[in-house]
């Protein structure tokens, strides 16, 4: 049988889309037809969303993303003022990201393999990529204590979040990471399905030993928050990598700011959604933005659907908007300074 170290020896490495220039690519994808055409023009509303200076954007992100190699791409949006805001998986942010931030790895693997004697080596597998059990269960831990630390009290998901990018700004291994870099930058990440994750893990491990005084996630005051970003800034852009709980969080802050009265407010303006899922089903994951219309929730105008596997067509799209250059003169928004100030509805009106 194969040892640990035979299974776990070659890393994923994360794409720079720095280094390529796919502009003149994706510009003659727009000639061509099927998802090709798709891609450019998502690839050109998410310009659009850079160039219009006053429009708030929020990366959703669903799937396992971070452990497929795209990592880098996502800090360099972040790094580069081309996102505001992030609305996630758990296993994204905390499973994959802050697991990397504290300097482990994920594996190149093969989906051809006997499972069970991958579970026996303690080797956990995403389709073709290896995670090792044994280091995910040390960033369970340190989540725990993490979460130890804090006064007992209930908190957002974006809360805590900044409590795991304040660990990696201290403590961490100079690892790149999107929560070490969202830290430093402001940019709030929401997790409305916070326990669902290696924080889950941290966060149980944390109220078994704390049964009197503990902390908890409120997920109305992350919704609220939320909320708060499109109360703030009319204009909103939304990239979707994947659908599930990060997308529809995302497009229903539009609802959720006219039930507090905000009668006003617009739709996301600009909208694209890279994914795999069919809307036959009816599920979430696989409906069109032009059914989010129906809801209020998305115009129709400047959205695009892509229908395509994350790890293809998001480094297209991220990297023709890096190249173009229109992010430049964005403002740094902060929204994290914002949302730690207290915040009344009548204070807002």
């Amino acid at each position: 049988m194969p040892t640990k170290q035979e299974f776990l020896k070659d890393t994923i490495e994360h794409i720079d889309i720095k280094k390529y220039n796919v502009v003149p690519m994706v510009d003659d994808m727009s000639k061509m037809a099927f998802q090709a055409r798709n891609l450019a023009r998502a690839a050109e509303i998410f310009d659009m969303m850079q160039a219009e200076k006053d429009c708030a954007v929020i990366l959703t992100l669903a799937g396992s993303l971070i452990s497929a190699g795209l990592k880098q791409a996502i800090i360099d949006l972040v790094e580069n003022n081309m996102v505001d805001a992030i609305v996630s998986t758990g296993a994204n942010i905390v499973d994959q990201d802050f697991f990397e931030g504290l300097g482990f790895k994920h594996y190149v693997g093969t989906p051809f393999v006997d499972d069970g004697v991958l579970r026996e080596l303690h080797i956990d597998r995403i389709y073709d990529t290896y995670i090792d059990e044994d280091d995910l269960r040390v960033c369970d831990d340190k989540t725990a204590e993490v979460f130890n630390a804090l006064e007992a009290k209930p908190y957002s998901s974006r809360e805590l979040i900044v409590e795991l990018g304040k660990y990696l700004d201290k403590q961490g291994k100079g690892v790149p990471s999107i929560v070490h870099s969202c830290y430093k930058k402001g940019v709030p990440i929401f997790v409305p399905a916070f326990s669902d994750c290696s924080a889950g893990f941290g966060l149980v491990h944390h109220q078994w030993n704390n049964p009197d005084a503990h902390i908890s996630v409120d997920s109305a005051k992350d919704f609220l928050e939320l909320t708060r970003i499109k109360i703030e800034n009319p204009t909103t852009g939304i990239f979707m990598l994947g659908g599930g709980v990060p997308k529809n969080f995302t497009q229903d802050i539009v609802v959720a700011a006219e039930v507090l009265g905000y009668d006003d407010t617009t739709m996301h303006k600009y909208a694209v959604q890279i994914t795999v899922a069919d809307e036959r089903d009816g599920a979430l994951s696989g409906s069109t933005l032009k059914e989010a219309s129906s809801w209020g929730k998305v115009d129709t105008t400047y959205e695009q659907m892509v229908f395509s596997e994350a790890t293809v067509a998001f480094p297209l799209i991220a990297g023709y908007a890096y190249h173009k250059k229109n992010w430049t003169g964005r403002p740094q928004r902060n929204f994290n300074e914002m949302l730690s100030h207290k915040h009344t509805l009548a204070a807002a009106k």
